[in-house]
Order: structure tokens, then sequence, then C-alpha cells
């Protein structure tokens, strides 16, 4: 069985991240520019902290492609640390050797870069230290740290180049902040004020709104970029802002969620027949694996357990393929719209685009909620694990909310799971046989 792998390392502070790609197929065109265009993405967004103004990352392709084309074989790519200059003699691989006094009576090195007994509420911290038995918590936090998703974000990279060969594309957007979320009455198709409050709604507003409308995800996407804070919605983005200046301002943190629609995807990826195959399963697996990640839900989500099932489960048409030769004698069909396939459809899509852990041919469509970000500048509450004692938090450089960059990195790891799934199901060494594979099945699916 064909499936894409990958491996990430890297420490926040150290010399750079490098992440290694293996199940790529050869000839499949993609340039580092490419690359840097999603790293940049990933960097965006009102709120951030200051390592974004210290760092512009780029990507250095040091295996497995050559004149702008994969050769199959696996792929590695690195991305320094440009700070890195300022923390070597904290990172270094090598045994620290004895360094004379230097002004204060300490050494160089020594001091709050260099150990860490203070473990932060709501980071890997603590139960890291414990784990692995470190008593210097810097061992822990420097690659638990989200600083790791810049390679994810590169994988992505890859694999979104590999899925738009097949015309799939990825979208994401922010549909809430803190207590502040877009509107849109699905019933009219009419925009409404931004909402303030803490109940924010459970299904979604932008796709629904998509449905609703006739709109393009093009058109959503294209809003989401040119806002601050990748929300289509701009009077919510200015609400938005309005909500992190005021977090910012007393020394807190907001959270928020965002909504990812993979569209172009056919027919069976994933599987039933085995727990670890189901698509939804691979896909909340990868969201999750988001530091911060709190909650994932698929289509209705946690609104479907709300509903009675009539309302809930998406009905199943089918409109005659253009095709003669896949009549069927004595059969009628609705009549074919212009730039219409035919086939099985459904008017509806509640399910999020899956069925039976398997894509059924629709949008799928994916939202995850990113709790606040930990490391507050009014800090909590915590004990030394040497001395034992109740201090205030540390603050290691903080974001104030990263919710526009996490749901780029949404976009990544479904890319990279979309991608593991048709690999997996039309998998070929080059990307000329994968194609050839697909072609047939969806010949195959026309005619089912």
């Amino acid at each position: 069985m064909s499936n894409l792998r990958y491996l990430t390392a890297g420490e926040s502070h150290g010399k750079g991240l490098t992440a290694l790609m293996e199940g790529v197929p050869a000839n499949l065109e993609i340039t580092a520019e490419y690359i840097n265009n999603e790293l940049a993405r990933r960097q965006m967004g009102y709120g951030r902290g200051g390592r974004m103004k210290i760092e512009t990352d780029t990507v250095e392709i040091l295996s497995g492609i050559r004149f702008g084309k994969t050769l199959g074989s696996p792929v590695a790519l690195f991305i320094e640390n440009r700070d890195w200059e300022n923390w070597q003699h904290v990172m270094i691989p090598s045994p620290p050797a004895p360094l004379p006094l230097g002004e204060g009576g300490q050494r160089p090195g020594e001091g709050k870069f260099s150990h860490v007994t203070r473990p932060r509420p709501g980071h890997a911290d603590l139960s890291g230290a414990i784990k692995y038995n470190q008593r210097d918590i810097r061992n822990i936090l420097e690659r638990s740290s989200a600083r790791e998703t810049a390679a994810r974000v590169a994988v992505g990279a890859v694999a979104k180049r590999l899925l738009e060969e097949f015309g799939i594309r990825i979208y994401s957007w922010v549909t809430a902040i803190g207590n502040v979320s877009g509107q849109w009455s699905v019933a009219s198709g009419q925009k409404e004020p931004p909402k303030v409050g803490w109940a924010l709604p459970t299904s979604s507003i932008y796709y629904s709104s998509l449905i609703a409308r006739c709109s393009s995800l093009e058109e959503l996407y294209k809003k989401a970029e040119g806002s601050d804070v990748r929300c289509p919605d701009a009077e919510a983005t200015e609400a938005i802002k309005q909500r992190i200046d005021e977090a910012r301002n007393s020394g807190d943190s907001l959270g928020g969620v965002f909504e990812i629609v993979v569209s172009g995807v056919p027919v069976g990826l994933g599987s039933h027949v085995q727990w670890d195959r189901k698509l939804n399963a691979r896909l909340a697996m990868a969201l999750m694996s988001i530091q911060a990640i709190k909650g994932v839900e698929f289509g209705l989500g946690f609104e479907a357990a709300t509903r009675p099932g009539s309302e809930v489960h998406d009905e199943i048409f089918y409109k005659i393929s253009p095709d003669p030769s896949l009549l069927k004698r004595g059969k009628s069909y609705p009549p074919l719209e212009k730039g219409d396939k035919g086939g099985f459809y459904r008017k509806t899509n509640h399910a999020g685009g899956i069925e039976g852990g398997m894509s059924n041919g629709g949008d799928i469509v994916i939202r995850a909620a990113m709790k606040p970000i930990p490391t507050l500048y009014q800090p909590l509450k915590s004990v030394d694990i040497e001395t034992k004692e109740i201090f205030e938090a540390s603050i290691e450089r903080s974001d104030i909310c990263a919710v526009p960059a996490a749901s780029v990195v949404g976009e990544a790891v479904v890319a990279i799971e979309i991608a593991n799934a048709m690999i997996d199901k039309f998998g070929g060494d080059s990307l000329e046989e994968m194609k050839r594979n697909y072609d047939g099945y969806i010949e195959y699916v026309r005619g089912f």
C-alpha cells in the first residue's frame, strides 16, 4: 500500500526546522517560491507576537527535487531559525565547556535562558518534564512550541501542489475569535451585523451562507486572504481586531474557530473497513495534533446532536450522464443543467463530505476550535519544580491571538492527509501513473 509519510525535527530556538517526506510521486513540479508563499501566510495575522517581526521563513530544499520536479525519492526541507545567532550558547548540541566568569559573576549562557524550572500553565512543560525526566524544562518547551508548525506548512505546500494536479483545492477562513463571530442569514442570504457574545454558533457560518447565496469558495477565500484576521466578513474583521486590542491591553489572549473546505475530492477516499483508515478519523487526528486545538467537527458537527434525523442526513439524487452509453432503458431522470456532468448528488451537505469514513464526492467541511494561547502577559500561578514555591509564570515571546495562523496550519495538515488518501487510492511511482489510475477510476464512477 502506497502512502505519504513525513517527520519534522528541530527546536524553537535551535538552528532550524527540518522536514522529511517520503512517498511523493516523481515528476511533480514544485518550487521553493511556492512553499515560501505558504510559509509567509502562516506568519501573518493581527495579534501575532514579536517573533514574526524578527523572522521571515524561507525554505531550503535539500533533496528529492531536481530542476523543479520531484524525483520520487525522499524530499528534505530545511527552514532556518534566523534568531539562532542569539541562542547558540543556550541551544548548542555539543556538551558545554567550562567558561570563565563574566560581569556580575555569571558565565555566558547562564540566567533566564539557560535553565528553566518554572512550568507554564496550559503548556507541555510540566507533563513533559515528568515524562522525559528533565529538570530543565527548556528541553521540553523548545520542541513543544508551535514554531514546529512551520515545518508542517512546508510539507503541506508540497501536498497542496500534488492535489492541484487533480483539481482539489483547500480553503480556510476564520469564523470567530474570542466572543466575536461573523453572521450571515442562511435563509435570506443577507449579511447581518457581527455577533458579540460568548455563545458561538456550532454550525458553519460561511459555508452555509455559500450554499444559500450560491457564491463561490474562491470569493470567500479571497476575502479571507484580504483580512488581517482571515475573516471574510469585513465588519466582523474590525470587531475582532478591537477585541484583540482589548485582550492585549489587559495582558490576556484569545482563541477562536476556523473552517476548512476541501473541494474537488473524488468519492471513495478513506475506508469503512478499519478504524484507522476512516478519512474523518485521520483528518481529525491531524487537526488535533496542531498546538492549542481543542475540538474538531465535520459538517453540522455537534449541532447534529440537537436535530432530528430528518434534518441531519443528506438525501441522495441522480442526474443522468450526457454520455449515451450510460443511459438506462426504461428510466427517466431530471434534465442536466449547463456544465453538469450528471451522476449521484446531494442537495445538502450536513455530513461535511464524509460518510462512513469515506469521501462522498461533496465538499469536505471541517471546523477546528483553538484555545487561547496559554502564555499570558498577565501571568497565571504555577510551582517551581525545584523549590516547590509558588510563582507567576514566565513569558516566552507570545502572540495575543494566533487563530489566523492556525487556519493556515490547518490547511497544511488537511492537505497532507488528503494527499495521503489520494496516494493510497491511486498511488504510482510517477505523477503520470497516478493520473492514469485516477482517470480510470473517475470513468468507472461516472458509469456506476
